[in-house]
């Protein structure tokens, strides 16, 4: 859990299951997408090793960029069939964004991304105006994630810039895994936004607050402070779960198989060689590496 820079490359941890960085840990902080499922259907293997160290007595709090209320993706994971025992509780990227509309509550608002992200907005002083006469702007997604990228929304974020709205990304992901399929997120939009010279707020990881709505989360249901050391991070993006997670002096077991799979896994094998070229390229450095999460 370094900064590599320009170091050399070395020879990194890889493991075979959970268990071997589990020792000492009281709380994980486990990704979602891409680690427990693949947007088509639950890892049983990952949700009975999350099973595994409840049972020994750790809590386990789902992290997720994912632009909607904890309760909705509770639900999706319920039909994707990832058992409730494998977690304790939920704290999603919607969450933090929902507070920060509650902040800008009556202010007319943009959106950007599908209607399946609306109950981001639910219950809360909303009303909705078009981009040219917003006051700031909340990106879900893309409206077709299957047929847009980020560029196709540059006029639009012309028009925002030049009026210096401020965007609120509520999923900073860049791209997410749909099956066997990479589908670009908020992050995309957001990031292209901030290239450009706009101002962007970002909800979730990498970014502190909802890591810290996380252990606020874990310290209730361990009754008590619980230190850095006896927290572990579980995710598959180095852009988000690693940098967010290391940022917070917080260790992480990487899962390969995620996003990065192409760069780091040859024939659908963690491969030492390239993860440790891979990881010597790196600004950070997780603390382990395992194909998928397991016990």
């Amino acid at each position: 859990m370094s900064a590599t820079g320009n170091a050399p490359a070395r020879r990194v941890r890889l493991v075979n299951g959970l268990s071997a960085v589990a020792a000492g840990r009281e709380l994980l902080i486990c990704d979602i997408w891409g680690v427990i499922h693949n947007g088509v259907r639950a890892f049983q293997d990952s949700c009975e090793a999350l099973a595994r160290f409840r049972a020994g007595g750790g809590a386990v709090v789902l992290v997720s960029n994912a632009p909607r209320p904890s309760a909705l993706v509770r639900d999706m994971l319920d039909r994707l069939g990832a058992p409730r025992e494998a977690y304790d509780g939920i704290v999603t990227s919607g969450d933090i964004t929902r507070s920060a509309i509650a902040e800008r509550a009556g202010r007319p608002v943009f959106m950007i991304g599908p209607a399946r992200d609306r109950p981001v907005f639910d219950g809360l002083d909303v009303r909705f105006a078009p981009a040219e006469e917003a006051d700031y702007v909340v990106c879900t997604g893309l409206f077709d994630d299957e047929n847009e990228t980020a560029e196709t929304y540059r006029p639009v974020l012309e028009g925002l810039l030049a009026r210096d709205v401020e965007l609120v990304c509520a999923n900073p992901d860049l791209v997410v895994e749909r099956g066997d399929r990479l589908i670009p997120c908020a992050g995309a939009i957001a990031a292209l936004y901030a290239r450009m010279g706009g101002r962007v707020i970002y909800a979730g990881k990498p970014h502190a607050p909802v890591y810290e709505a996380a252990f606020a989360f874990g310290e209730r249901l361990k009754n008590g402070p619980i230190p850095r050391r006896a927290m572990l991070a579980i995710g598959d993006s180095i852009h988000t779960d690693v940098a967010g997670a290391v940022g917070m002096g917080v260790d992480v077991l990487f899962v390969a198989r995620g996003v990065h799979a192409h760069e780091v896994m040859i024939g659908g094998t963690l491969d030492q060689a390239a993860v440790d070229a891979w990881a010597a390229a790196q600004k950070v450095v997780p603390t382990a590496f395992i194909d998928h999460l397991r016990w």
